[in-house]
C-alpha cells in the first residue's frame, strides 16, 4: 500500500461519512424539530470525519506495511472498538442550558460516531491492502 492510495482511501471515506452525517443531521433535526447547531455543526462534522478517516488510513498504511495484511483485521476491530468507546463521551457532555430537548442529543450524536469507521471499512475492499509484500 502506497501513501497516495491510502490517503485517497481516507479522503473518499471522509467525504462519504461527512455527507452521511450531514444528511442524518438534517433528517433528525427536522423529524424531531430540534436544533443542536450550537454544539454540532457542519464544520465540526467535516473536521471530525476527516480527522478520523485520515487517522484510520495512516494507521492502515503503517500497520499493513509493518505486519502485513493480517494487521488489517485487528485494525478493523480496533476502529469499531474506538467508535464504541467514543460514545461514552456523549453521555458526559453538558449541553448549554438554552438548548431545548437535550435528551434527544444522544440520538443524534451516537450514530455519527460510527459513520467514519463504517465509511472507511466499506471502501476498504476497493483498495489493494492485500497486495502488501512482506
Amino acid at each position: 500500500m502506497n501513501w497516495k492510495q491510502g490517503l485517497m482511501h481516507g479522503l473518499l471515506s471522509a467525504v462519504t461519512s461527512s455527507l452521511a452525517a450531514i444528511i442524518y443531521n438534517g433528517i433528525y433535526s427536522k423529524a424531531f424539530i430540534v436544533n443542536f447547531s450550537a454544539v454540532l455543526n457542519v464544520s465540526g462534522i467535516l473536521f471530525s470525519s476527516t480527522l478520523g478517516c485520515l487517522l484510520m488510513a495512516v494507521s492502515y498504511i503503517i500497520f499493513t506495511r509493518k505486519w502485513g495484511i493480517k494487521a488489517a483485521g485487528f485494525m478493523n476491530i480496533g476502529f469499531v472498538a474506538i467508535s464504541f468507546i467514543s460514545i461514552l463521551g456523549i453521555f458526559n457532555f453538558h449541553l448549554p442550558l438554552d438548548i431545548e430537548s437535550p435528551e434527544l442529543f444522544p440520538g443524534l450524536a451516537i450514530p455519527m460516531h460510527f459513520f467514519p469507521a463504517l465509511g472507511f471499512l466499506a471502501f476498504t475492499p476497493f483498495f489493494s491492502y492485500w497486495r502488501v509484500n512482506k
